[in-house]
């Protein structure tokens, strides 16, 4: 076996002077970076508040999303949520298990599923809804903005 030399003095060095005000600027304007930081406090603050009901704010979203006339085709709610199709449906199994949600046949396609919130599943929304409201008003009074809908539609905007 031959030995593999490789002279590093023929590699141009990159600098590493990246000025402080470059990561000030990254900090303070960034829109990812705020967004990103708020949507896990956010997601911590209601993860706390729906624990009592055994849910993540995730999974009470996706159920949200299920309160409708008709089950929506995964393949139709999985854009909605922002999640692609195999993420969603394993988002989904826990709450299948706790028989909060079923995954039917979809009768006009039979490669698509439907999905539907159980009794059990309306029920617990249901129940949390209050709390979440509450939750939900208490964000809104920490917003610096006398407008937190504009606040949704500028995020609504950018999804």
């Amino acid at each position: 076996m031959t030995g593999f030399y490789v002279d590093i003095n023929l590699i141009p060095m990159m600098s590493a002077d990246l000025p402080l005000s470059v990561t000030h600027e990254v900090r303070d304007r960034c829109l990812c970076l705020h967004v990103q930081r708020a949507a896990r406090a956010l997601a911590r603050r209601f993860d706390s508040a729906l624990r009592p009901f055994g849910l993540t704010n995730g999974q009470y979203s996706m159920m949200m999303a299920l309160n409708r006339p008709e089950p929506p085709r995964i393949v139709d709610l999985a854009p909605f949520l922002a999640m692609d199709r195999t993420t969603l449906t394993a988002a989904l199994k826990p709450l299948e298990r706790r028989g909060l949600v079923s995954i039917l046949p979809d009768p006009d396609d039979s490669r698509s599923k439907r999905l539907a919130l159980t009794d059990k599943g309306r029920t617990l929304l249901v129940e949390a809804v209050p709390v979440w409201r509450a939750t939900h008003d208490a964000v809104d009074k920490e917003l610096s903005s006398p407008d937190p809908a504009r606040l949704r539609a500028d995020l609504r905007s950018l999804a």
